[in-house]
């Protein structure tokens, strides 16, 4: 099986997360895919194939060397984001794009003028969406990837290499995806996600992130009797949101700026809910943020009484550099592993988080590779297979770099 097949058997699958639910995986079908996914590792002859009963799947490429070498890890999740549908998904492949429009569905059209990033894979074969679905790249051509490149090592055996553990987890759009992560049973040195965008980027840097929970209490009274006695939960909503610095948004920053980030809103007269991320790559900053979110809240209710606006903010992730900067072999590896296949490096600041972030603070260095895909989580996400088989052979190089690591 090629890559680019195993990719899209991956995408008829909706692995849909939802930020709603409390259970583990937050959606049951998620579940029906690591399955299968389990059933083709075992049947690709891997080792030590384990599902666990909250969907996260381990497994192993045994060493064919008898030098002992650091172990190490790549990982991927599965689940695709809340933010657009991931059912009846259906690919397409455009073959030799040419750089012009590309019709994904009647009326619904991917333009380089609206995508620039399109015309970066001129000449390459690209897979797109019908317009009406994402297409699940982020994470499944990860996960293609890196199952394609144990098969080749496991094909290729003059290439040599030391133990090799895979991972494929749940939840990572949801933020929950590292949690239930089982890092002593990973048993790796050091690991990598592929989890990134376009060819060549290599990320260890990214946001501090938090939650922030802004909940309102107004008081309703009749509108014609409402005099000095209404309070407007409503209201009071809008006059927090305009106490946060208009230009500190997603949509006025860049590269290392921070944000805050209001994600979801709902009100009546008698209560209203905020619901907010909170970005930094600065640690500092980053607390700051948080205090002037509570000070917000403080402030409000110093004029409208003492419990109308509670501010519940809850840590996230932490900037995985600190970990990875006392360990930057890690990095080396990745450098000279695209070096030796082609690969112009683009290292650069996540401005998000990946499950490499939660695993780093776990006792797992763990940086993010490209995977391929480009704009994520909407009708317009494409991937190039080239792109998808230049991952797979960093993954390799990784992995025979590393059997030479104590040389």
């Amino acid at each position: 099986m090629d890559i680019t097949e195993r990719f899209l058997n991956y995408t008829k699958f909706d692995t849909q997360s939802s930020e709603e639910s409390e259970s583990v995986p937050s959606t049951s079908k998620q579940l029906i895919f690591a399955e299968y996914l389990k059933k083709e590792l075992e049947h690709e002859g891997f080792s030590d194939v384990e599902l666990d009963e909250k969907g996260y799947l381990y497994a192993t490429l045994p060493s064919n060397i008898k030098e002992k070498v650091p172990t190490i890890g790549f990982i991927s999740h599965y689940d695709t984001s809340p933010d657009c549908s991931g059912a009846d998904i259906k690919p397409q492949i455009v073959n030799n794009y040419d750089g012009s429009d590309i019709l994904l569905s009647e009326g619904i059209v991917s333009s380089p003028k609206k995508f620039p990033e399109l015309l970066q894979h001129v000449g390459e074969d690209l897979i797109v969406t019908d317009g009406h679905t994402l297409l699940g790249a982020d994470d499944k051509a990860g996960i293609a990837e890196i199952v394609q490149a144990m098969c080749y090592l496991r094909d290729h055996k003059e290439l040599k290499h030391g133990d090799i553990r895979i991972a494929f987890n749940p939840d990572e759009e949801i933020g929950m995806g590292a949690h239930h992560f089982d890092v002593e049973k990973f048993g790796c040195e050091w690991a990598y996600t592929m989890d990134g965008g376009d060819v060549g980027e290599l990320e260890f840097e990214n946001f501090n992130a938090a939650s922030a929970k802004i909940a309102i209490k107004g008081v309703s009274v009749h509108p014609g009797y409402a005099k000095g006695k209404m309070v407007n939960a409503g209201l009071l909503a809008a006059e927090f949101i305009g106490m946060l610095p208009a230009d500190e948004r997603p949509e006025t920053t860049e590269g290392y700026q921070g944000f805050y980030h209001l994600t979801g809103m709902q009100g009546q007269t008698e209560q209203a809910k905020l619901s907010y991320i909170i970005r930094d790559h600065d640690r500092e900053r980053f607390e700051d943020r948080k205090r002037f979110v509570k000070k917000c809240a403080d402030q409000m209710n110093e004029k409208y009484g003492e419990g109308t606006v509670e501010a519940v903010i809850s840590d996230q992730y932490y900037n995985m550099k600190e970990k990875i900067d006392p360990q930057m072999h890690v990095i080396d590896l990745v450098l000279k592993s695209m070096q030796e296949v082609g690969v112009a490096p683009k290292v650069k600041p996540i401005r998000g988080g990946t499950d490499g972030a939660q695993l780093s603070f776990k006792g797992l260095p763990c940086p993010n590779i490209f995977a391929g895909g480009i704009n994520f989580h909407g009708p317009y996400e494409f991937v190039s297979i080239q792109s998808m088989e230049k991952a797979m052979q960093v993954v390799v190089k990784i992995c025979e770099l590393t059997a030479r690591f104590n040389d």
